[in-house]
């Protein structure tokens, strides 16, 4: 049993199915949205892009809005989405109120926090069911973000400013509402700071024209955006990764339509890349070797942070780098972080040359060795190598199928390993 979803930010291919999908065309929408108690209900594949454009309007955002516009509020709960808030609100689902929730068996069952189904849907892409239905938390925003730009030469000064501003919610006694960050190359990474504000000091800056959004980190301290764009900062160049279609380029840019500057746009040119083999066959044409895909997003401990980008320097050599500090609020039974622990989410998004055994994924497998050995976690909305007892141990699968047992029975949704490691 799959979603026909007409969008995905998965890149975890999967064997092919000649089994239809649900039609969730009907659970796309915002359901209400309450200002007083600051909650909304919504759809399960409600986009984050049609939630906010339903909150921002009462000055309301949810408390952890994932980068890119066409992540849907039930894909960032049971999956793990991120952004420059996790550092004081955690994990999307750690806003949860309750969820409907359509099991294996079924039947659609309204859950909540310190429930066995809530607390171990995290993480479980689909095993145990699908949100039909959310309730979350909403924060309050100004109409505009100030940004400052800090550069840091030294991974470990870098590591230690971010404990400092997730313990104390500030930096040179300025208040920190956002905070992430990239590392362009060795002894150049830049935290940004970003600091919710209703007085602004210039005209806000557009980088959904022109200009490029991650560029302007290495290029001026300080900046302004509108909340809007600032939640949006990275879905206009899907980070950095819009250059792969030359869409960075001065004369491509002014050509490429804005409403195509887009990550779901790029996505599904990635995706009709793969059908065709295009950069395989010029590749080989070329004489260049094998590439492997390396998208991944882990997350290691603030203290360890140092260590795995001088290893990754040095194995991958792909940058830039994303860098996005979080703290998981409470113990999550399918992804256990320690709760009140800093660690640092790292997402890099390309392909590095390897040669024939690129269908194998030493890079990707050699990732996942580094960051279990710095005590870390990988996400699971990519490619995955993991042996069935690492992953069972990683994952804490014990409690997985526990639950599962309960809500599916019959096993009619396919198991996380199934889905994660043997792409089915």
């Amino acid at each position: 049993m799959r979603l026909a979803k007409k969008t995905s930010n998965l890149f975890r291919p999967r064997a092919a199915s000649s089994a239809p999908g649900l039609d969730v065309s009907g659970l796309t929408g915002v359901i209400s949205v309450d200002p007083v108690a600051r909650t909304a209900d919504v759809q399960g594949m409600c986009t984050y892009e049609d939630l906010v454009d339903a909150t921002l309007p009462h000055g309301l955002i949810p408390y952890v809005v994932p980068q890119l516009r066409t992540i849907t509020l039930g894909g960032a709960v049971t999956g793990l989405g991120i952004e420059s808030t996790s550092f004081r609100n955690g994990l999307p689902h750690e806003s949860v109120l309750e969820m409907d929730v359509f099991t294996g068996s079924g039947e659609v069952v309204t859950t909540r926090p310190g429930d066995e189904l809530f607390d171990a849907f995290p993480n479980s892409y689909g095993s145990l069911g699908y949100a039909t239905r959310l309730r979350i938390s909403l924060e309050a925003v100004p109409a505009y973000v100030a940004l400052r730009h800090l550069r840091f030469d030294d991974a470990a000064l870098l590591a230690k400013t971010i404990e400092a501003i997730t313990e104390s919610g500030e930096h040179d006694g300025q208040r920190v509402d956002g905070l992430d960050g990239v590392s362009f190359e060795p002894g150049e990474h830049y935290l940004t700071l970003a600091t919710w504000t209703d007085e602004p000091t210039a005209s806000p800056s557009d980088y959904t024209r022109q200009q490029v959004f991650y560029r302007s980190i290495q290029q001026r301290e300080h900046d302004l955006l509108t909340t809007y764009d600032y939640l949006w900062r990275w879905d206009t160049d899907w980070f950095w990764c819009s250059g792969a279609f030359g869409v960075q380029r001065p004369l491509v840019r002014r050509l490429w339509p804005r409403r195509w500057r887009r990550s779901d746009v790029y996505h599904r040119l990635i995706g009709l890349d793969e059908r065709l083999g295009i950069v395989r066959r010029l590749d080989a044409r070329a004489g260049r070797p094998l590439r492997e895909k390396v998208i991944q997003d882990i997350e290691v401990p603030v203290e360890r942070l140092a260590d795995f980008l001088a290893w990754f320097d040095e194995a991958v050599g792909m940058r830039p780098v994303w860098l996005c500090p979080l703290r998981a609020q409470r113990a999550w039974s399918t992804y256990p972080l320690v709760p009140g622990e800093t660690y640092v989410n790292v997402g890099f998004w390309g392909t590095v040359h390897v040669g024939p055994e690129a269908p194998e994924g030493p890079m990707n497998r050699a990732i996942e060795a580094m960051v279990h050995e710095l005590g870390g976690h990988k996400s699971l909305y990519s490619e995955a190598f993991y042996d069935r007892e690492t992953f069972d141990l990683l994952y804490q699968a014990d409690q997985l199928a526990a639950v599962k047992a309960v809500h599916d029975p019959q096993d009619r949704l396919t198991s996380l390993y199934d889905k994660a490691v043997k792409k089915q």
